[in-house]
């Protein structure tokens, strides 16, 4: 019998997006499915939304807002599958992802490998989203992958992933202490208890970047900035437990100084904390410099001023090419819906 596979959506406020999310763990070309959506306390129309797919065997869970780790835990709760598809509500499966994965398992008998896919960011039209490799796109041991994610600052977006549920099992729960880089941290566990990952090319997914109020946005947010503190400490932990050496020691320290910049000099206590992580491991963090296009604003301005150029320019920046992306989007909307209209109209003259 063929495997049951569980896509497990959590949402929150995701009234805009939910129903493509929906519709793309509906086109799976791989049959035996179940869709949850968990609905963590949103304050719109999501539910509502949602339970327009139920007649597509979509089920929707209706919890208090707690977060979106309790979310992913509660939908498990309630899951059947096999294996288990993360995805978040406003990203989108090509439709072959999961079985073009599964078939990459009939060359292997073990639950503990874990499934990897391409993934490619979006605002709003994926025929522009561009698949980059790098060096964490291949089948990779557990030490392997973590000391190329920490040393080269890469990840894997969450949907990319596709677990067995005794390897979900093993990992443990999502930890729901951190209000960012939560996937990361979860994921990570789940390597580990893995006999490593399989890389399947020529799918995939794609991860649509929003606005600055999404998950994966730090901001001046001294909770996010206190999770990011712990999901560090937490990766170098888990690296350190597979292998005690010199290469992982430098890709911790690659690791934190990647991330310093967030903390240094707004938050000093976090600053004091990894300055003496960072010795432990036998190296030092470097004062944080800016980069050419803003360092010349630091003796004009002051480097508070300029730090915040560097943080923000860039979301400008992005926020015009997504906005220009939506005009576009929309007006190919409005001209497919326009079609239809005349086209339900010249049926019914016949």
């Amino acid at each position: 019998m063929k495997p049951l596979v569980s896509i497990i959506i959590p949402a929150y406020n995701a009234e805009r997006w939910i129903a493509y999310t929906l519709q793309s763990a509906i086109a799976q070309t791989w049959p035996h499915k179940e869709i949850i959506v968990v609905d963590d306390g949103s304050r719109d129309r999501t539910a509502e939304v949602v339970r327009r797919f139920a007649s597509k065997g979509v089920a929707v869970f209706s919890t208090e807002n707690r977060g979106l780790s309790a979310a992913q835990n509660h939908g498990f709760q309630f899951c059947q599958g096999d294996y288990i598809q993360w995805l978040d509500a406003d990203d989108l499966l090509a439709p072959d992802k999961v079985e073009r994965q599964l078939a990459a398992l009939q060359e292997v008998d073990s639950k503990r490998i874990l499934l990897s896919s391409p993934w490619a960011p979006f605002y709003y039209r994926t025929r522009h989203a561009r698949f980059v490799r790098n060096s964490v796109w291949e089948d990779l041991s557990p030490v392997e992958w973590l000391l190329r994610k920490l040393g080269e600052n890469l990840h894997m977006q969450n949907a990319t992933w596709l677990v067995s549920r005794e390897l979900t099992e093993a990992a443990g729960p999502w930890d729901t202490r951190l209000h960012y880089d939560q996937d990361g941290e979860y994921f990570t566990r789940v390597l580990l208890a893995s006999e490593g990952t399989r890389f399947v090319p020529g799918t995939g997914i794609f991860y649509r970047i929003t606005g600055g109020n999404r998950v994966s946005y730090i901001g001046n947010s001294d909770k996010k900035k206190d999770s990011l503190l712990l999901t560090m400490k937490l990766h170098i932990q888990y690296l350190r437990s597979l292998e005690e050496s010199e290469r992982v020691r430098n890709a911790c320290l690659a690791y934190m100084q990647t991330w310093y910049h967030i903390f240094y000099p707004e938050r000093p206590d976090i600053v004091a904390e990894l300055q003496a992580l960072a010795t432990e491991l036998q190296g030092h963090l470097e004062v944080p410099r800016l980069r050419w296009k803003y360092a010349w604003m630091e003796p004009m301005f002051g480097r508070k001023s300029a730090k915040w150029a560097q943080n923000m320019l860039p979301q400008l920046k992005a926020s015009c090419f997504m906005y220009c992306d939506k005009a576009i989007f929309r007006l190919q909307e409005g001209r497919a819906a326009a079609n239809l209209r005349v086209g339900a109209k010249g049926i019914g003259h016949l």
